[in-house]
């Protein structure tokens, strides 16, 4: 039996520049938010309260109609420029007794059915504080300096199954202890990175371009 207080978060505010109401444009005739809630509701066996925290009362409606708890964001952290980090703090001085909080980025709509039992379990036996995934890079990447090309993780002529593996924090999962959300981190020194290999690690909605190859996913899975 569980004997930890876990929830979920969904940081989703109201403002975005790119994409206007990102967190609520219909993905596959789905808020988008609505994909991340829907995940989380399938793992209720691990998370005890949903939480959704914005500054937008348009978001506001959507998740209570879907059932879950919202956290009004103040003003003060709903910034551009405002790490994700304090939202997550601010949910802990309103709500109390959290132990374990599982972020779950509304721009990263899909995700690996049996990702976070995975997760959790790994994280449970292992007496984590925190746990993030990541996913394996397999591109030639280099940096440019002077106009000249450099390469960063390969020598020129190198095939590219011989690379050395670059990974990438993919934004598919997180897992943390309330201690080390007050003591300032998300991924922590000694967080564990969880190794995720799926066509899922690749969707992340920042921009237009973003949006439609999700629609191109979304698509393929349902046919």
């Amino acid at each position: 039996m569980k004997s930890r207080k876990t929830i979920a978060i969904l940081p989703a505010r109201g403002g975005s520049k790119r994409i206007p109401y990102k967190n609520i444009k219909e993905l596959g005739g789905i808020p988008l938010i609505v994909h991340s809630i829907n995940y989380a509701k399938l793992n209720s066996n691990i998370i005890d309260d949903i939480y959704v925290s914005t500054d937008d009362i348009k978001i506001k409606k959507i998740a209570i109609a879907n059932g879950v708890k919202v956290i009004d964001r103040p003003d003060n952290i709903s910034g551009d420029n405002e790490p994700t980090i304090t939202a997550i703090q601010h949910l802990l001085e309103v709500v109390e007794d959290i132990d374990d909080i599982i972020l779950l980025q509304p721009t990263n709509p899909f995700r690996p059915k049996t990702l976070l039992q995975e997760a959790y379990k790994l994280f449970s036996e292992l007496k984590l504080n925190s746990l993030f995934t990541v996913t394996k890079d397999e591109k030639k990447l280099g940096k440019i300096e002077n106009n000249i090309y450099k390469p960063f993780n390969y020598k020129i002529g190198q095939r590219s199954q011989d690379l050395e593996p670059l990974f990438f924090e993919d934004g598919l999962l997180y897992i943390i202890t309330s201690e080390t959300i007050k003591q300032g981190f998300i991924i922590s020194d000694n967080a564990y990175p969880l190794v995720v290999n799926h066509t899922f690690s690749k969707v992340d909605i920042d921009t237009n371009e973003d949006f439609e190859y999700a629609e191109y996913i979304y698509n393929k899975l349902k046919k």
